[in-house]
């Protein structure tokens, strides 16, 4: 099941704290511990972490044919008392749908894993069929870690593929991007996608809030502050990404353009600062998982992971202060075989 192999050669950790922000303002950051925390010869990728009462858990999708689109994939749930000795609690599937892009939610004294699942069929569909007005929200959710309900159909999401969810003053809020107008025609992702922030009581039943992109609408992360505001991380396609804001009752939003594509976002703060994380298309290296400051309206990367091919969609969780642990996926190692793996990984950040 989960595995330990260290991979945190001399090389990788060189490369992981070479990209520290020149800006004395903001600190520098040590990466250590560098692992392979997962491999079943599956195709293993899109992670999150969470604590919840007193655990830790790491989430991600696992598929037996790999990338694309398939009914064979499922969501894997492991948890640990540490970070490093890792355990599978559970693990489920949808019929005749592919799990994608598991996300935790704490709310409610509950854990909920959310999964967007595209509609597969009994076999694997080719890309002209792939459908986005086919779309459908499922969960997973415990009271205890270790009694889990799923797969729980999510009310509200038919034809929008779910993303990140968060919490603030008693509501759950869910990125959800959908077809302008539940439109006909190819696929089903384009310029003509709008994202929603879906709203719910019970992280069960969801209903629209508000749109916040009207056109190009991608993967979101959204994080609360305490007075409601919400600051969010917006994938653009294959273009830069956004830094949105918004206050309540989030019907108007701010959005400027970063200088970078960030893909599989995630914005988390730890201690008083912002964290961005996600896939950065280089122009000599190709895509790497690199996290970033965010400093005022901009990105100051203070971390590039080992990482090649296909990655990223890291998930972060502060262990105490000034430690944190990150993990993402990539396939740039083989294993014995010399066949390209496709695995998860898990580092620690230390504050210098």
């Amino acid at each position: 099941m989960a595995t330990r192999t260290l991979v945190s050669a001399l090389a990788a950790l060189l490369l992981a704290t070479a990209h520290a922000p020149a800006d004395d303002a903001v600190p520098k950051v040590r990466v250590e511990s560098i692992r392979r925390a997962f491999h079943n010869g599956e195709h293993n990728a899109f992670t999150d972490l969470v604590r919840f009462q007193d655990k830790l858990y790491l989430t991600f999708r696992s598929c037996p044919d790999g990338h694309m689109v398939n009914p064979t994939a499922s969501v894997i749930i492991l948890t640990s008392s540490d970070g490093r000795e890792w355990e599978q609690v559970h693990r489920f599937h949808v019929e005749e749908r592919d799990t994608r892009d598991p996300h935790f939610l704490v709310f409610q004294n509950k854990l909920f894993v959310y999964t967007g699942t595209w509609w597969s069929g009994k076999t694997t569909i080719p890309v002209s069929d792939y459908d986005l007005n086919k779309h459908l929200g499922f969960a997973a959710w415990t009271e205890d870690g270790k009694t889990w309900q799923s797969p729980v159909m999510l009310d509200g999401t038919f034809g929008h593929y779910i993303w990140r969810a968060a919490a603030h003053d008693g509501k759950a809020y869910l990125c959800g991007r959908r077809k302008i107008g539940f439109a006909e025609g190819p696929r089903g992702e384009g310029h003509a996608v709008e994202s929603l922030m879906l709203e719910s009581d019970d992280g069960l039943i969801w209903r629209k809030r508000a749109v916040f992109q009207e056109i190009d609408g991608d993967e979101t992360a959204f994080l609360f502050e305490p007075d409601g505001s919400v600051v969010a991380i917006g994938r653009r396609g294959g273009g830069n990404a956004q830094l949105l804001r918004s206050r309540p009752p989030y019907t108007e939003w701010e959005r400027k353009d970063l200088d970078r594509y960030v893909g599989g976002p995630v914005i988390v703060k730890w201690g008083d600062r912002y964290v961005v994380g996600g896939r950065h298309s280089t122009k000599d290296r190709g895509p790497k998982t690199s996290l970033c400051w965010l400093v005022g309206d901009g990105l100051q990367e203070f971390a590039e992971l080992p990482s090649g091919g296909d990655n990223s969609y890291p998930g972060f969780v502060e262990l105490g202060p000034g430690r944190a642990l990150v993990s993402w996926y990539s396939s740039h190692e083989k294993d014995e075989s010399g066949k390209t793996m496709t695995a998860i990984y898990l580092a620690e950040l230390v504050l210098e």
